[in-house]
């Protein structure tokens, strides 16, 4: 039996300048499966993109053990550090760019990794499907999934992992501390670190309510979604889970019982886990479907698939 070959390349977008003049770039990687030099036309690789999250960074944890995981199944791969998340060479060396992180930036970053793909300036992305690019965010980065998907009518389906329904996830206590000093500081438990996160911040949710109002965003959405969520996750994030529910009940969940918010992970990683791998399954069986269904309609069949029962390990009412 053939042992599959992942192909891995790295990519340096430029994303910019900051106001002091000092430039900003996306590092990231792309990883497919390697597919044999045949006489015969390759099929094109659908696209998913992967989010990080607050705090997080590409090579964090399951990140690129996941990745290259969907590549395995024939996916087109794009993992990614967003342009102020902090971590330069390591976790985390860019602590002044992390404090000035905002979500309008984050979605900018992604936008410049969609323009990428589609002027085929990502390594070997001329292999890839244009009309199936898939959207996968871990926290955080399920949310601003989620808000770019609602703006790009390219993103033809999205996945969040333990996702925020809120872009404002901090507590009241710093968000005094910022508006007294300007600034304050949250603790890394793993790295020691005291993480500033300035004024900025918040002048750009208040200047962009409306299209960072999550929740409103998701019940929008016409494309298909799906909500991974972690039934052990955080209070607070298990309340945002329980509003986009409500807010958008048209979109597909899946709980993950007793899953944690890294389901189990952890960085540097230690190897897979029971959730993790769960997540994994149910976002591939997601994702598959959407491909069957424009195959379907790309040969002008009727497009019947639906879910007609949940998968092992989730419970009864978790998918829809």
């Amino acid at each position: 039996m053939s042992q599959t070959i992942i192909q891995q390349q790295e990519f340096v977008l430029n994303a910019g300048l900051l106001p002091s003049g000092e430039s900003l770039c996306i590092r990231g990687e792309v990883r497919y499966k390697h597919r044999h030099d045949s006489n015969s036309v390759l099929p094109l690789l659908p696209v998913l993109i992967i989010s990080h999250g607050f705090k997080g960074f590409k090579d964090w944890g399951f990140f690129p053990y996941a990745a290259s995981r969907f590549a395995e199944q024939g996916f087109y791969v794009v993992t990614f550090n967003f342009s102020c998340n902090g971590v330069n060479e390591v976790d985390f060396d860019e602590l002044d760019k992390f404090a000035i992180n905002t979500y309008s930036r984050e979605q900018a970053d992604l936008e410049l990794i969609l323009e990428a793909l589609a002027d085929h300036r990502l390594p070997d992305s001329e292999q890839t499907h244009r009309e199936l690019i898939y959207l996968l965010g871990h926290s955080r980065g399920g949310g601003g999934s989620i808000l770019l998907a609602s703006r790009h009518p390219e993103v033809k389906a999205v996945v969040a992992w333990n996702g925020n329904g809120s872009v404002d996830m901090f507590d009241d206590s710093l968000k005094s501390e910022i508006e007294q000093n300007g600034v304050a500081y949250i603790g890394n438990a793993r790295t020691g670190q005291q993480m500033p996160i300035r004024d900025e911040f918040y002048t750009d949710l208040a200047a962009n309510r409306s299209r960072f109002d999550i929740a409103a965003r998701l019940a929008d959405l016409i494309i298909p979604v799906l909500l991974v969520q972690g039934s052990k996750d955080s209070d607070k994030l298990l309340a945002g889970f329980a509003a986009m529910v409500e807010a958008a009940p048209h979109h597909r969940r899946f709980i993950i019982e007793g899953g944690t918010h890294t389901f189990g992970s952890v960085h540097p990683f230690a190897g897979t886990t029971d959730q993790l791998e769960e997540a994994i399954r149910i976002t591939l069986y997601f994702l598959r479907e959407h491909q069957h269904v424009f195959e379907e309609q790309s040969s002008d069949t009727k497009a019947s698939k639906c879910w007609e029962h949940n998968t092992d390990g989730g419970t009864a009412d978790a998918v829809l």
